[in-house]
């Protein structure tokens, strides 16, 4: 059996460059992963809560290089205990150094990165470690062997140039089907911004980006990944925005497909 997955949440969003309230993220989509309004099985026939952990909250610091490292040593601890980090932003500024905590763990590391956003900016607003950065100090260091881009419709000149200056591979809203997530193979770190989706399927987050995608869309696109699941990271959700707690659901039905996997029944095949 693979490592279970284990919920962690890093309610921290002081790197926000426009709004913050994602660091209120974590308790409003474990609320709705229980919410008897639904159940916990995946579309594909799994039961996905299962064997789901729960680790629990990270303290994490307002200075945000005292929160980079307590983010780093608490995903570090998730992965000691042998489970599989699922991350509840906060902001996106989280995945750099949750990706740091992967080091040396995965060699040939796959990022798959949903969102509206590059965040490959070399510094944004004055700062380095800005949730519009997080991709651009990941590749740098090496933290991943690929990066697969998806949903992206926000480029400006500065971004084009970091996404070839670091190989990135992107599939805009133009082809954002034609991603080969089928053809991937060993380790896979999934990164999920909520602003991939049009805002009219997740009103709950501070940088809507209209002519996104579907949540069927999202769906399939988890469903086509290849290779072996790893780690993940949903972001960007803001409850002080959301209608009837609408994005936190759909927040909680993507992490259900994520757990899930390529199951069917009990077949594992993560």
């Amino acid at each position: 059996m693979p490592a279970p997955f284990a919920l962690l949440g890093l309610p921290y969003d002081a790197s926000s460059s426009f709004l913050r309230g994602a660091a209120g993220a974590p308790p409003l989509i474990r609320q709705a992963l229980q919410s008897p309004s639904s159940n916990g099985w995946s579309e594909r026939g799994a039961d996905a809560l299962r064997g789901l952990e729960d680790a629990g909250d990270a303290e994490v610091p307002a200075e945000p290089a005292a929160a980079r490292a307590a983010i780093e040593q608490a995903v570090r601890g998730v992965l000691a205990r042998g489970w599989r980090p699922l991350s509840l932003g906060g902001d996106h500024s989280v995945t750099y150094p949750i990706l740091r905590a992967f080091a040396g763990r995965h060699a040939g590391l796959t990022v798959v990165h949903l969102d509206a956003h590059g965040d490959l900016y070399d510094e944004f607003e004055g700062d380095r470690y800005s949730h519009a950065c997080p991709f651009a100090r990941a590749m740098e260091e090496g933290l991943a062997a690929r990066l697969i881009q998806i949903g992206v419709r926000t480029l400006n000149a500065h971004q084009q140039a970091q996404a070839r200056r670091y190989g990135v591979e992107q599939y805009g809203m133009d082809r954002w089907a034609e991603a080969p997530l089928e053809a991937l193979t060993g380790p896979v770190y999934v990164s999920l911004d909520l602003d991939v989706l049009d805002p009219a399927f997740a009103p709950g987050i501070s940088h809507p980006e209209p002519g996104g995608l579907s949540v069927r869309e999202v769906v399939s696109l988890i469903h086509r990944i290849g290779g072996d699941v790893v780690g993940a990271d949903v972001v960007e959700y803001n409850p002080a925005l959301d209608v009837r707690d609408l994005t936190a659901r759909v927040a909680a039905k993507l992490i259900k497909e994520v757990v899930a996997g390529r199951e069917s029944g009990d077949l594992v095949m993560w």
